[in-house]
């Protein structure tokens, strides 16, 4: 069980079942056996059509390859979740979010017109905007150099704790995995290890 607002890494070597893992705690993969309730929802008794409307409630994702659309801007790459759920406070919201994670000065610039670090930011900012109670991040570090990759980190838990949102993140980098509360090592997709700081 992980507790609301909980800090949690699922860590283990290339082909442990780490992202399996997660796909299957967001709803993304059926499990071959056993439960997965998010938020009071059974996921696993749950259709497709309705995992996704649990997910668009309540969960946020980020991924190491940022998975940001590339003819858009950061400014309407973070607004459009918002923009699909109807909200019209989409572009307020977007821009002091974006402002937040000091991208002030790029709101009107594209993915490729960004550095890795700065794409990642607008992953978060992404992420964050709609106020999930559950964000998933896959290797968020993974594509960054260390020290962009420590400011993403900061950046990040900074951002959990202010939303009081539970964090469930995939890493192979010890720093990130350091600053969670709890620590869950899988090995052939098996829990090996599950420990709180």
């Amino acid at each position: 069980m992980i507790k609301p607002a909980e800090t949690v890494a699922i860590t283990g070597t290339s082909g442990s079942g780490k992202s399996t893992l997660l796909g299957i705690l967001a709803g993304l993969d059926q499990p071959s056996s056993g439960e997965v309730v998010l938020k009071g929802h059974d996921l696993t008794r749950l259709d497709e059509d309705e995992r996704a409307l649990v997910r668009a409630r309540h969960v946020g994702f980020v991924f190491q390859s940022f998975q940001l659309i590339h003819h858009l801007s950061a400014l309407e790459n973070v607004m459009l979740p918002l923009e699909l759920r109807g909200d019209e406070t989409a572009a307020t919201r977007a821009t002091a979010l974006l402002e937040k994670v000091g991208l002030k000065e790029r709101l009107h610039h594209t993915p490729r017109q960004l550095s890795g670090g700065e794409q990642q930011r607008v992953a978060l900012a992404r992420a964050f905007v709609g106020a999930p109670d559950i964000l998933f991040a896959d290797e968020p570090t993974g594509n960054l150099d260390r020290e962009t990759g420590q400011s993403v980190i900061d950046l990040l838990m900074t951002l959990n704790r202010e939303h009081q949102t539970t964090l469930i993140l995939v890493t192979h980098d010890p720093s990130l995995a350091g600053v969670c509360q709890r620590v869950i090592g899988i090995e052939g997709g098996r829990v090996i290890q599950d420990k709180g700081l």
